[in-house]
């Protein structure tokens, strides 16, 4: 198997471990608790895995101002899928929030001219269907 795949799927795993164990936190704490040990649980692994493989960081202005707001996106994304995780469905939730790549698809074509193939299209219109019908 390519080593892109395995990581692809052990990451699909965790995210959806990530959505069940959501939904227990916020059925015993509090969204913004629940969102407290996250991070701080995120931040235990990350300087432990950080460590375990040696990083020497390199140094760019841009580069360390894009990793900064990639922290800042996923942190704010987390933050309001607790909340929606607390009042909502979680498999709602977890199933709207999945289809983020959405947004990057329509990013990257409007910042880097990215090509849109129309079997693409297809996918996007099914994934918004799909969205549609899981909301209602």
């Amino acid at each position: 198997m390519n080593p892109w795949l395995t990581a692809s799927l052990i990451a699909m795993a965790n995210f959806g471990l990530w959505g069940l164990f959501t939904k227990l936190a916020v059925d015993h704490i509090d969204a913004k608790s629940a969102f407290f040990y996250q991070t701080i649980g995120a931040a235990v692994v990350g300087l432990l895995g950080l460590y375990i493989i040696g990083l020497k960081p390199m140094v760019d202005t841009r580069g360390i101002i894009f990793g900064l707001l990639t922290g800042a996106s996923y942190s704010l994304g987390c933050l309001f899928f607790f909340f929606a995780a607390s009042r909502g469905n979680i498999m709602t939730v977890v199933t709207l929030t999945a289809l983020y790549p959405i947004v990057t698809i329509i990013l990257s074509y409007l910042f880097f001219h990215d090509v849109v193939s129309l079997r693409q299209s297809a996918g996007i219109i099914l994934a918004i269907t799909a969205m549609y019908l899981f909301a209602s």
